[in-house]
């Protein structure tokens, strides 16, 4: 008999009858059963990409995450608020101009009733002191080689031929006889603004608001430096009602007349004062110094327009 087979009803191997690996739920050596999680079997496809970055085993009993974009918050209305800053800007900016308006308090001594037509500003280049108005070439040029030339929508445009700068849709110059004119004068506080002066109704020269495009002639009163007078001492209700007190000041103006249509020198007018004899019964005033200056002599200037123009 062989001896590679134990005889019958000897020792019994102890593992017959056993299955082949470790007994159930016992890993060998302490190594889990297969390939770790979220690795595919070696020299295997991973069909379920679970070997891919990024990829998270899921345990059993417990809900897929969730996920989600943070919500941007809501954009503030900020240009509101800038306009509204840019309004209270702009209310600050007023009050900072120093101007004030006032009315006569007792009216026994009024000189001027009409009251000051408003300042209106320079043409554009006007605020250039070298600009201005010629004293060469022919006054009667069509089209002037000024590249600051304006075309005039109202009278008070005609303002620019005190700056050096034409009106191109102003009536050509050819003599004084025949001729209509504007007449303006500057501030002795802002030099560069000229007011409107009319004067000579029903006169030859004498020009309507709506008649500009008539306009041959501009004279322009420039005030003198150091011309000023000793102010008269005049009682006044502010836009507030309250009662306070200016100095009404003189001073002297000299008027040259200019071409409309090329801004060049035409004639000499002379001095003309602004006399401060009597309180005005409205007039603008600075606030700083209390001063209010009068205006141009009305009469003065008619006759130097009759004298050149007439």
């Amino acid at each position: 008999m062989s001896d590679s087979h134990p005889p019958y009803g000897g020792p019994s191997d102890p593992n017959a009858g056993q299955p082949w690996g470790p007994p159930p739920g016992q890993p060998v050596s302490g190594q889990p059963w297969g390939p770790p999680p979220g690795q595919p079997i070696s020299g295997q496809p991973d069909p379920y990409g679970y070997g891919q970055p990024g990829y998270q085993q899921q345990q059993p009993g417990f809900p897929p995450p969730q996920y989600a974009t943070p919500v941007q918050p809501p954009k503030k209305n900020r240009g509101l608020m800038i306009g509204l800053g840019v309004g209270a800007a702009t209310v600050a900016l007023l009050a900072l101009c120093g101007v004030g308006v006032g009315v006569i308090v007792a009216n026994g001594d009024e000189d001027d009733p009409t009251p000051p037509p408003v300042a209106s500003t320079s043409a554009p280049g006007g605020n250039d002191p070298s600009a201005a108005p010629s004293e060469t070439g022919t006054p009667d040029t069509d089209t002037p080689n000024n590249n600051n030339a304006v075309t005039a929508r109202y009278s008070s445009d005609f303002d620019a031929v005190c700056e050096g700068n034409p009106i191109l849709n102003a009536a050509a110059y050819s003599a004084p006889a025949g001729s209509k004119a504007y007449t303006f004068y500057n501030s002795p506080s802002r030099p560069e603004s000229w007011s409107l002066r009319s004067t000579g109704y029903g006169k030859s020269y004498y020009a309507k608001s709506d008649e500009f495009d008539k306009v041959s002639v501009v004279g322009c009163l420039k005030y003198q430096d150091g011309s000023e007078g000793e102010g008269r001492k005049c009682q006044l209700k502010d836009s507030s009602d309250k009662i306070i007190t200016i100095d009404y000041v003189s001073s002297r103006y000299t008027l040259t007349f200019y071409a409309a249509k090329t801004a060049q020198k035409i004639g000499d007018g002379g001095t003309v004062n602004a006399p401060a004899v009597r309180c005005p019964s409205f007039v603008t005033y600075n606030k700083a110094t209390m001063k209010a200056y009068a205006s141009p002599d009305t009469g003065a200037i008619e006759a130097a327009l009759d004298k050149f123009l007439g």
